[in-house]
């Protein structure tokens, strides 16, 4: 079995971005690159307001995540570094499973349960430490 196989990764899902007015991005992602938006919700919990968008094929996506208060973890980021790429997230088959087996590797993985996620999904990160210095994130959609 290989590592991949272990923890479940089924491709890449999608990347996320700090934005620091979610129409604003909107207009350049879906106006001049042609994506289009194909979900849109505030993420209380995370203090965002984030919307997806995809391409033709709609597999892989982008997330403009923009923060609800200056107190949410997005508007700290945008604060450290600027607005820009925030993550890159994974399918996975089992969230659960695939950050214990993360933790056997030693990886420090922030949730020690999942939480919601996007469009009902199930969530948890690898410590960017661990990854090269991306904040990887586990998705299981619902």
């Amino acid at each position: 079995m290989t590592f991949t196989e272990g923890i479940g990764l089924r491709r890449i899902d999608h990347v996320g971005i700090a934005v620091p007015d979610l129409d604003a991005a909107l207009e350049w992602y879906t106006g001049v690159l042609g994506g289009r938006e194909t979900h849109r919700e505030v993420n209380e919990a995370q203090g965002v307001i984030e919307a997806m968008v995809a391409w033709p094929d709609g597999r892989e996506q982008v997330q403009l995540l923009a923060p609800l208060g200056p107190e949410s973890t997005i508007a700290k980021f945008i604060d450290a570094k600027g607005p820009g790429l925030q993550q890159l997230a994974f399918t996975v088959e089992d969230v659960e499973a695939a950050a214990a087996a993360l933790r056997v590797y030693g990886a420090r993985v922030l949730y020690d349960q999942a939480r919601p996620g996007t469009a009902g999904s199930k969530i948890n990160f690898v410590h960017p430490k661990d990854t090269g210095g991306v904040l990887i994130e586990l998705v299981e959609p619902a």
